[in-house]
């Protein structure tokens, strides 16, 4: 009967952390997808659009990640860094928008790259 139970426990748990890597992934693909719309927002009439829209896919990257970094850490009672790294990104993501709609390239875009950044070595990390 351990037996199983602990096979029950991995099983769920790698299904845990599968979803942290995807949710990471994810996260990952949106900001890099955000720099090419700011791309499309200098050159084309259509780039605000589509900037506006992926901040919006962005952020619920990045409360998903939070979500898949708590339910990757309270079953198992591993380590809350995960929790940690994704609560910092979503602050990030939450100050990128705030200077997003206030117009401050001087800090919006820095904070972009350093976020894209900082969101492939999470993603290397797992």
């Amino acid at each position: 009967m351990d037996t199983q139970m602990t096979a029950t426990a991995t099983a769920s748990a790698q299904r845990s952390s599968s979803f942290l890597q995807v949710a990471i992934a994810l996260q990952t693909l949106t900001i890099f997808l955000q720099a090419v719309s700011a791309g499309l927002l200098l050159t084309s009439s259509y780039g605000e659009t589509l900037h506006s829209a992926g901040a919006r896919v962005m952020y619920g990257a990045s409360m998903l990640y939070v979500l898949a970094a708590v339910l990757a850490w309270k079953p198992g009672g591993g380590s809350p860094r995960p929790v940690w790294h994704a609560s910092g990104f979503l602050v990030l993501a939450s100050v990128q928008v705030v200077l997003g709609i206030a117009h401050v390239p001087s800090v919006h875009l820095p904070l972009g790259v350093l976020m894209f950044g900082l969101s492939v070595l999470a993603l290397a990390r797992r």
